[in-house]
């Protein structure tokens, strides 16, 4: 699709079927259009023609997808009227169990929102940020110091997954030897189990996600009973607004917590090596100008778009732009179609390094649900270009990745690359 290495016909071939499938067909949620990156012409007839649409049946139920920018902070920022409350499904178009739900802080609404929020910000001050640069920098090193030349490699596996589960496990300080665990919950959490899937089903999901919580919850016991340390762990089980969590927000709080500090910066190291990749002037420009990693980082987020969407559900009746929303309906908000809304992004399928306004994107969401930890996120991939930048004239994509079969992270599970020996 937009920007991967595809014929000009194929593009046409999904275009003309975007546009001639009536609107009451569209499922712009369903995974297989993600795997398959084929869900841009959808998401661009939406906004042109039907940008409140409602789709009556999908694997995930009915539900409202609002595809343009302006409408989606509109909706982001109406906590009155759409909720992101765990015990009404959550933040991701894929209803939980009501007996699996777990609270976590960017399912809450305010104002208890706030407190918990607030027990892991300063994680992520600037000054906690300078002293985290410098860790990041020394393993950035080594893993890129580490990296085969003249054969072909997964940046994926070898890069992507070990710089943030290392990162991870420095937040969590969390025992090194088992970092890998902290992916493998990460992509539990958020896979959807089938035949093909990383679990066949949810009950085997639910198994590994209650393993999780046995193991943080012997390592919460051990900082509760130390003094306070500046870990995530130790912050939450000394704040006032968390120490008292129950076991299902306790869960919930560490999925949000691996989920974002895992996915979002995985996929966009991945994302950005594609991109640069089909980008050849782009990568001379950075090549040539370190300096443009300022905009280019943001550029990278926007054009990745980790997380393709987050959802809400309607607390009462509403009408919006025209439509009726009925009190219960789950309205998604479609961040990987807001990153490409020419009304508000200049030539937004344009992968532009040195854009004036890079910052002009959702990626991150808006307003009080906005990532807390986007700081840090903008700084390990700002670093590891540099150090990428300092070592390698170029890294080549040598295949086709394999993207994962999700409507809700948008990533890659495998980029073949190779450097040159």
């Amino acid at each position: 699709m937009h920007g991967t290495i595809e014929s000009a016909a194929k593009l046409d071939a999904l275009r003309e079927r975007a546009n001639s499938l009536p609107l009451e067909q569209f499922d712009p949620g369903d995974p297989e259009l993600f795997r398959t990156d084929t869900f841009w012409p959808y998401f661009d007839r939406l906004r042109r023609d039907d940008p409140v649409h409602y789709c009556k049946d999908s694997m995930f139920g009915p539900y409202w997808s609002v595809t343009r920018y302006n409408d989606i902070m509109e909706i982001e920022t109406n906590h009155s009227v759409f909720s992101s409350a765990s015990s009404l499904g959550g933040i991701t178009i894929r209803d939980i169990d009501p007996d699996l739900r777990r609270e976590s802080f960017i399912s809450m609404d305010p104002p208890r929102h706030a407190a918990q929020r607030k027990t892991v910000a300063p994680m992520f001050t600037p000054t906690h940020l300078d002293n985290l640069a410098l860790n990041i920098r020394k393993r950035s090193a080594e893993c890129l110091d580490n990296l085969p030349r003249g054969e072909v490699f997964d940046w994926v596996d070898r890069v992507s997954i070990e710089l943030t589960t290392q990162m991870l496990a420095v937040l969590f300080d969390f025992p090194w030897e088992d970092r890998r665990k902290l992916t493998r919950w990460s992509d539990i959490a958020t896979t959807i189990p089938g035949p093909d899937g990383l679990v066949a089903t949810e009950d085997e999901r639910m198994a590994e996600l209650t393993e999780c919580a046995a193991y943080f919850s012997r390592l919460w016991k051990e900082r509760s009973e130390q003094p306070p340390k500046s870990d995530l762990l130790s912050m939450m089980a000394h704040g006032a607004a968390t120490r008292d969590m129950d076991a299902k927000n306790f869960l919930g709080n560490l999925i949000l917590l691996i989920v974002g500090g895992n996915d979002t910066t995985r996929n966009t190291m991945s994302g950005s090596l594609l991109a640069l990749s089909q980008h050849p002037e782009q990568y001379r420009k950075l090549r040539e100008n370190p300096a443009l990693l300022d905009s280019f980082v943001p550029e990278v987020i926007r054009w990745q778009t980790p997380l393709a969407h987050m959802r809400r559900t309607a607390l009462s009746d509403f009408e919006f732009r025209g439509k009726q929303i009925k009190k219960g309906d789950k309205v998604v908000m479609w961040y990987v179609s807001g990153n490409r809304d020419e009304e508000v992004i200049e030539k937004p399928y344009d992968f532009i390094i040195d854009r004036a306004r890079p910052r002009t994107h959702l990626s991150f969401g808006f307003g009080i649900h906005r990532c807390v930890g986007l700081r840090l996120a903008e700084l390990q991939l700002k670093i590891i270009w540099e150090e990428i930048l300092r070592r390698f004239d170029h890294i080549d994509v040598v295949g086709e990745p394999k993207r994962v079969y999700s409507s809700f992270v948008k990533g890659l599970e495998e980029l073949p690359v190779k450097i040159a020996a």
